[in-house]
């Protein structure tokens, strides 16, 4: 059992929500984004700017702290240690946000990277006085996300050959994952149920508050 949760920990770094999300949106509708399909070359090269921006980068900085003596484990199972890589996180992804205000993507998506970044900024005020779950935050982020895309985008589907995929089992399947990550956390030791539940919160807080926003 704790293999599978270090797996379904590591597929549900919260680094990864933007990239998994755009993966969808470009799934279910590429037109929105000026392509025929997700596979053309402007989705791609679009897939690998935002991952390369919002989870590379971000990641090597904050791995860097390591060898730099600024934290004593990628766990940072220390709050404390947690404060330097939110900041570095939430630059970055502040960065991308103000890039992608020129219309390059859509307003929804838009949205989308706001929430990250609003939800890294509360994880960063909340880490101050209490521990908190990035992962279960980045999960919550990610089912308000599919939530309000559901409804703003109705109708459209994931084809896959012959198959076609509903955006309500889109949802159930992104429900079931954020519930297999915040287990995982608590199989693994990582947090406690409260921290858990304290990241689901703030991540759909962010991502609605996203939403009034803009």
């Amino acid at each position: 059992m704790k293999l599978i949760a270090k797996i379904a920990s590591f597929f549900g770094q919260p680094l990864l929500v933007l990239t998994y999300l755009l993966a969808l949106m470009l799934a279910i509708n590429p037109f929105a984004f000026g392509v025929l399909r997700a596979v053309d070359q402007r989705g791609i090269l679009l897939l690998i700017s935002v991952f390369t921006t919002s989870c590379m980068i971000p990641g090597l900085g904050v791995a860097l702290m390591k060898p730099l003596g600024l934290v004593q484990h990628l766990s940072m199972r220390d709050k404390q240690e947690r404060i330097g890589p939110y900041i570095i996180c939430g630059v970055f992804y502040l960065w991308l946000f103000k890039n992608f205000m020129d219309g390059s993507v859509p307003l929804l998506y838009a949205t989308f990277a706001l929430g990250a970044t609003i939800g890294l900024f509360f994880a960063f005020f909340i880490n101050i006085f209490l521990k908190i779950s990035a992962h279960t935050m980045g999960m919550g982020a990610l089912v308000a996300m599919v939530l309000t895309l559901t409804y703003t985008w109705p109708g459209l589907s994931i084809h896959l050959g012959i198959l076609q995929v509903s955006m309500n089992i889109v949802l159930c399947v992104a429900v079931l994952l954020a519930g297999l990550v915040g287990y995982s956390r608590l199989l693994l030791g990582a947090h406690s149920p409260a921290a858990v539940w304290r990241g689901y919160a703030a991540g759909i807080a962010a991502v609605l508050l996203a939403n009034v926003v803009l």
